[in-house]
């Protein structure tokens, strides 16, 4: 039975703390980590899942009611996310928001829902806030992508998110009927719209570039693929990688991930990702499923060990022991 990333968090933290820090690779990378028990602890779990960044949701993922965000919160966040070097911070945006809705009263929520995570985004002092762009079901993919701008342009409004650091990312999908951001021409669309806004750029995720029919899986299907990306959004402008395997077939449209190299992706497109120095500056975001105990620190640590760091040793690419949560 699948276990919630709160499930196998949520123990972590009574486990006795790291005699050494974490091994550490030349790129960032990191999980989708727990907020159980207050959003400031999800920093002191990333540290402990062994990694140098780390992405949150600010409030429940499907409820439209946010939670509480407390100033000490958001200072506890920051001085841990000082100690222990964790950059950057990712925001991940509900789920339930819709910023292409046609549904005028929906696409007010989903407004105000995107502005309160605007708010807590720069509360937090996280570097980056990602989003889905939507669905277009009810109008033509044009109107769409025209909606989501907007949306996004007016919630942000008033904020003074660039001089307070923070750029909003639109994720790439996996190419659903109706979903807007299934090709990268379209993410670069929503972009330029709203490049005199905001600070905006790209977020790519690698399940969704393969099932959406991009091929990525052999080495010259990566390089066109990577070509392309460079071509159309500029990968200068992709600071943020979801790295997850896929469940699905290339060009199946389904969004199912899976544990980094275990999937239909396997993990040389991710040693090549890694590898790039087209995207040292990235960091490297992990969302895969929790199936068994231990699941989360160890797709950690397989996008680690993919990372050729010559001044890293064979030993220190040991999978860390962990003991059981009781």
């Amino acid at each position: 039975m699948p276990r919630s990333m709160a499930q196998e968090q949520k123990d972590i933290l009574k486990q006795p703390a790291p005699k050494e820090p974490p091994w550490r690779t030349s790129r960032r990378i990191g999980i989708h980590t727990s907020t159980a028990g207050g959003v400031e602890t999800a920093a002191e779990r990333a540290y402990r899942l062994g990694c140098s960044a780390f992405q949150v949701f600010s409030s429940s993922p499907r409820q439209w009611k946010p939670y509480g965000l407390a100033a000490s919160q958001c200072e506890v966040m920051s001085q841990l996310r000082a100690k222990y070097d964790l950059k950057p911070l990712v925001i991940h945006a509900n789920y339930l928001i819709n910023l292409a809705a046609v549904n005028a009263r929906f696409y007010e929520q989903s407004i105000q829902a995107f502005r309160g995570e605007v708010e807590r985004a720069l509360a937090l002092c996280a570097e980056y806030l990602v989003v889905h762009p939507g669905s277009h079901r009810g109008m033509t993919r044009d109107e769409g992508l025209a909606r989501a701008a907007d949306a996004i342009e007016r919630a942000a409004e008033g904020l003074d998110v660039k001089k307070r650091g923070l750029t909003v990312l639109i994720e790439n999908t996996a190419g659903s009927e109706f979903s807007l951001g299934g090709s990268f021409d379209q993410v670069v669309e929503l972009v330029e719209r709203l490049r005199k806004h905001i600070p905006i750029a790209a977020c790519i995720d690698t399940c969704h570039t393969h099932v959406s029919g991009y091929d990525i899986l052999s080495e010259e299907g990566y390089q066109q693929t990577m070509q392309y990306l460079d071509r159309t959004i500029g990968l200068k402008d992709v600071p943020v990688w979801h790295c997850n395997d896929a469940k699905a077939a290339r060009g199946s449209k389904l969004d199912r991930h899976q544990h980094i190299g275990k999937g239909t992706i396997g993990p040389e497109p991710f040693r090549r990702l890694l590898n790039d120095p087209r995207t040292a500056h990235a960091a490297f975001i992990a969302e895969t499923p929790i199936d068994e105990p231990g699941d989360d620190m160890r797709n950690v640590e397989a996008l680690k060990k993919l990372v050729n760091d010559s001044s890293v040793t064979a030993s220190k690419k040991r999978t860390p022991k962990r003991s059981t949560p009781a």
